[in-house]
């Protein structure tokens, strides 16, 4: 059904950059995950069992601020276009918000032992991609929680803005009324399809009329793609595997206010310190290792979002172009490290990014990027995502941390991502178990990489930090 058909919605097709999460996610699943600790007050009834008829009370007050959470992907038969997002028939908040008790004794390892079994499971095609785990037996009564959104539903950011729509302090009032549209008709989807290809054709021509413009985007997307599929050949060290399915998950708690300092003394910013703390990390694994890292450099991948700052509150779907940062791991002193890269990503950032969905548009470039992932020496990944700044409650609850599970592809062995909240820094790192099974090496050397960059040192201008 179209657009100007009498009380139905346009078709609501993926985007080229949602389309790119579909391609590595039957070998390597493209789901981002939060894994977070509740004060559990309002949780927990008298005989110490999880209120989760109420807990879903409060989520499905809040349903309608996430559409997307209460609908399928759908992908047509050839001829009538892309994928698209249509309302599940039929929805059961059950199927999406669930418990599952922790093992005794409930420490730290039992909480990331099972967020990493839920990691593992498969999302239902059939139903809409997320889940929200409760996670009791923690000591003093906290409870954990886990949380998985597929990436079609969105980027690290429209994944934190749906967590702070269904955490919001505000009352959450009674649920509203929802009644699911029906399905687009087969005719329907034919004449919307044809209507893409028409659009695109115009956009084409229009694009052959300015020849220069057209150009200069094109040689901005080769410069882009260049970078991340065909730097130079990276030294190889013992990340350099393709990825399993068994992960390991190691958190490194932090202050928001220490990295903005430390990040303002040295002329840096956030994420910079997230990259120099991961630099630290890894010089300290590997010379666990016995692996020689004098003059050793090492790329990495950073997403960064094109979102404009004033709509990242309700972000949904995905938008980010990907660059790569050397980082010195050589450098011995954690300060010149951060210097280092923040002059780094500073001339990089400089540089004009399309979308990879955007770039990497059709079936051929789509295969080429997936084989260079399986082959390009670039074993690790990062993300920096800003957070709610105030707490979030969950049915009274409050959310006393919370930390980012980024997905893993490809030779991409270990993924660093950090979340700001309510003041704090926290970081979770995700690695390839068979590649890393010794992730607490690396997770002790970035806390004392952290903890050496937030000490004051030297003294240098301040700059106003930038995320």
């Amino acid at each position: 059904m179209l657009a100007g058909e009498l009380g139905v919605r346009p078709v609501d097709r993926l985007t080229d950059e949602d389309q790119r999460m579909l391609w590595p996610d039957e070998i390597w699943p493209q789901d981002i995950g939060a894994l977070a600790i509740l004060d559990g007050g309002g949780l927990a009834g008298p005989d110490g069992r999880v209120r989760i008829e109420a807990v879903r009370d409060v989520i499905a007050a809040r349903l309608h601020l996430v559409p997307r959470f209460r609908q399928l992907l759908y992908v047509p038969r050839p001829g009538l276009g892309r994928p698209l997002w249509v309302d599940a028939p039929a929805f059961d908040l059950a199927d999406h918000v669930r418990v599952l008790p922790l093992p005794d004794p409930g420490d730290e390892a039992a909480l990331l032992r099972a967020a990493e079994q839920l990691r593992r499971r498969r999302l239902d095609r059939s139903r809409p991609l997320w889940q929200v785990w409760l996670l009791p037996g923690l000591p003093e009564g906290r409870v954990g929680m886990y949380v998985k959104i597929h990436h079609l539903i969105g980027d690290a950011t429209a994944g934190v803005a749906a967590l702070g729509a269904l955490l919001a302090p505000a009352p959450a009032g009674a649920a509203q009324p929802w009644t699911p549209a029906p399905p687009p008709s087969s005719a329907g989807l034919l004449a919307d399809n044809l209507r893409h290809h028409v659009t695109w054709l115009g956009h084409a021509a229009a694009a052959l009329a300015r020849p220069v413009t057209t150009g200069r985007h094109a040689r901005a997307a080769w410069t882009a793609m260049r970078e991340v599929t065909a730097g130079p050949p990276a030294t190889r060290t013992s990340l350099d595997h393709l990825v399993g399915p068994d992960r390991t998950l190691a958190p490194i708690r932090g202050s928001l206010d220490q990295a903005t300092q430390a990040a303002h003394r040295h002329h840096a910013t956030v994420n910079d310190v997230l990259l120099a703390v991961t630099a630290g990390g890894l010089r300290g694994l590997l010379r666990s290792r016995g692996e020689a890292v004098q003059d050793l450099v090492v790329p990495i991948y950073v997403p960064i979002t094109l979102r404009p700052a004033q709509q990242r509150d309700q972000a949904r779907g995905n938008l980010t172009a990907l660059m790569t940062v050397p980082l010195p791991v050589g450098v011995a002193d954690p300060v010149r490290r951060l210097e280092q890269i923040a002059a780094e990503t500073a001339c990089r950032k400089a540089e004009s990014r399309p979308s990879v969905g955007t770039v990497l548009h059709g079936p051929m470039p789509r295969r080429a990027f997936l084989a260079v992932m399986k082959h390009q020496r670039v074993n690790l990944v990062s993300a920096d995502v800003p957070g709610p700044a105030r707490p979030l409650y969950l049915a009274g609850a409050q959310l006393i941390e919370v930390f980012p599970v980024l997905p893993l592809m490809g030779k991409t062995t270990l993924g660093v991502g950090a979340l700001s909240y309510a003041g704090q820094f926290n970081i979770m790192a995700v690695a390839d178990h068979d590649t890393c099974p010794d992730l607490d090496v690396f997770a002790a050397a970035a806390r004392d990489e952290l903890r050496a960059l937030a000490a004051p040192a030297r003294a240098t201008p301040d700059r106003r930090e930038q995320r």
